[in-house]
């Protein structure tokens, strides 16, 4: 492994993931920007090292075995191994999403990025991950994927797309299972809320910037060893599942 910590961020060519990306740069960190869109990706790429981040491009469909697989072999060849994984991609899917109106194939399209994305991507890297001295995983999630905040009583979390919202509830089930799996190993695995932020995500909607979204992903991608692991976090402190 290379003496400088390196990461992955993928869906790090805006939003969120760019924020994280170059929050975790900026600590001198060498980041692959993990994402789909060539254009995008190197327009991220280029504005980061603009700013003096050590970053390269990393071809990356989170929907596909094989980009996968290809995005692992480029990374063990550009930058020797990988420390940190962010697990940023995403998608809402075609809105409206009620369960009683909500097209099946939608939930197929969201969970094949939101969830087996994630374990396409992790299972991919986890080689590397176990080489490292410090690895930590970092999958973003949101408070909709919590279903003790939706059977609290009283509290209302807004009209939020059934089918997004199920897909982060499957992710932190899944956190909770790697941590288990990996607990012997260093890796330190958790879910981050990063609140509800102005990006094309949420169609623009929240009152968080990209940049404070990214803050829970970063703390959590430097947590020290011995941090906490399988937990679900956001600015304040622990969420509940």
């Amino acid at each position: 492994m290379s003496e400088q910590t390196i990461a992955l961020v993928t869906g790090a060519n805006k939003g969120i993931g760019y924020e994280i990306a170059s929050g975790l740069g900026a600590l001198g960190w060498r980041i692959g920007v993990g994402a789909r869109d060539p254009r995008r990706r190197d327009l991220a790429v280029a504005t980061l090292r603009a700013d003096g981040i050590d970053a390269f491009g990393v071809p990356l469909d989170v929907t596909d075995d094989e980009s996968a697989a290809a995005a692992a072999e480029l990374i063990a060849d550009q930058a020797g191994g990988l420390d940190v994984l962010v697990n940023n991609a995403a998608i809402t899917g075609a809105l409206p999403q009620t369960p009683a109106t909500l097209d099946p194939a939608t939930v197929r399209i969201v969970v094949e990025t939101n969830v087996i994305g994630v374990l396409r991507v992790t299972n991919a890297m986890l080689p590397m991950l176990r080489a490292s001295a410090s690895p930590r995983i970092v999958n973003i999630s949101s408070s909709v994927g919590s279903l003790a905040l939706h059977t609290t009583p009283g509290l209302d979390l807004g009209p939020i797309p059934a089918a997004y919202l199920a897909s982060k509830t499957f992710l932190n089930a899944f956190t909770i299972q790697y941590a288990k799996e990996l607990g012997d190993t260093g890796i330190l695995i958790n879910s981050a809320c990063p609140g509800l932020t102005a990006t094309d995500l949420s169609n623009f909607r929240g009152d968080r910037t990209p940049r404070q979204g990214a803050a829970i992903a970063i703390h959590l991608a430097t947590l020290p060893d011995g941090g906490p692991t399988g937990g679900f976090f956001d600015d304040a402190g622990t969420v509940p599942w």
